[in-house]
């Protein structure tokens, strides 16, 4: 969810060819023959080799872009109870990556989250609220374009009006662009983490029931493991990975929390992994759904201006109608 407007709708044959495409490209890196490889150790200390090293193993940097899945469990924190297992989380992310000229790289892609019964695995379109007992309408996020760029120098990301930079551990402002690659044993171990504050675009005065107060502090967070060989193999667009990934943050607007008094936040524990194989490699249920409603999300990415970021809270306030008659949206800034 590093990672929006509606893209147009192909025929489900049509989508899983383009799918299949992407696998084929992924599918090639772990079996480079070894007289056509070119190995270099990744320069860790080079932003131009960070970036490189980043960019084929969180996409590809072949012509065509490549699926990442994940799944896991949000609980509910509140206070000094435990942790209570909500719902499942799960996705897809597609995604190109090219390196420019001057070493930066351009992001194209595409994403998506659901939730999902914890019984069944299926998709939630309503949900149980078990802090207030209301039934509520599962909003999910689908975004048919994003489009970014990583430059030589540290990513700041603006989200709504808050600045935050990624793995930011203090320091100088401006920084070069390196990560905290480490080599263990066949494997670069590598975190990768944002933090974010900004004014809740879901505002108590328009939303008392879905917002969660003025400002909202949502931050994801990665543990990856990649393979040293794959990502050295100058000969490869792509490098699989696997990773740990944590999200916290505020309720979801569509739990309706703003007024229930109970005062928490989420948590999610996730697998976050390359897709190495097909579309039978994407989430069971996400698939499903993805075929019936929005098989757009299984093209290819395409290229134009950067968007700049948009999350699940920006996105719902633009789509949701305010629960208070004659409330006038605020302006973006």
């Amino acid at each position: 969810m590093m990672f929006e407007t509606f893209g147009r709708v192909v025929s489900r044959r049509g989508a899983l060819g383009g799918l299949m495409g992407a696998g084929a490209v992924m599918s090639s890196a772990p079996t480079a023959q070894a007289a056509n490889r070119n190995i270099r150790p990744l320069d860790i200390n080079d932003p131009r080799e960070n970036l490189y090293g980043f960019a084929k193993m969180w996409g590809t940097i072949g012509p065509k872009a490549v699926l990442s899945g994940y799944y896991g469990v949000q609980y509910g924190l509140v206070g000094s109870h435990r942790a209570k297992p909500l719902f499942g989380f799960c996705g897809f992310g597609n995604v190109r990556n090219v390196i420019q000229p001057d070493g930066s790289v351009k992001v194209m892609g595409k994403e998506c989250s659901y939730f999902t019964d914890l019984a069944t695995g299926e998709i939630l379109d309503r949900w149980e609220n078990p802090y207030t007992g209301e039934t509520v309408e599962v909003y999910t996020f689908l975004n048919d374009r994003f489009r970014g760029t990583l430059g030589l120098e540290q990513k700041v990301f603006k989200v709504g009006d808050g600045e935050t930079k990624n793995n930011d551990m203090g320091g100088q402002k401006t920084q070069p662009f390196r990560l905290p690659w480490n080599r263990v044993g066949d494997q670069y171990l590598l975190g990768w983490d944002y933090a974010h504050e900004y004014t809740n675009p879901i505002t108590p005065e328009g939303w008392p029931k879905a917002s969660t107060g003025p400002v909202i502090n949502p931050s994801e967070h990665f543990t990856i493991f990649t393979p040293a060989a794959e990502i050295d193999d100058r000969s490869v667009f792509s490098a699989r990975y696997h990773a740990g990934f944590t999200r916290q943050g505020p309720w979801w607007p569509w739990m309706k929390m703003g007024q229930s008094g109970v005062q928490g936040v989420l948590m999610g524990r996730m697998h976050s992994y390359k897709i190495t194989g097909g579309p039978e490699d994407v989430p069971k249920a996400v698939l499903k759904r993805v075929e019936r409603d929005r098989p757009d999300l299984l093209e290819e990415p395409t290229d134009g201006p950067d968007e700049g970021v948009q999350d699940t809270f920006m996105r719902y306030a633009e789509e949701v109608p305010p629960e208070t008659p004659g409330y006038v949206r605020p302006r973006k800034p």
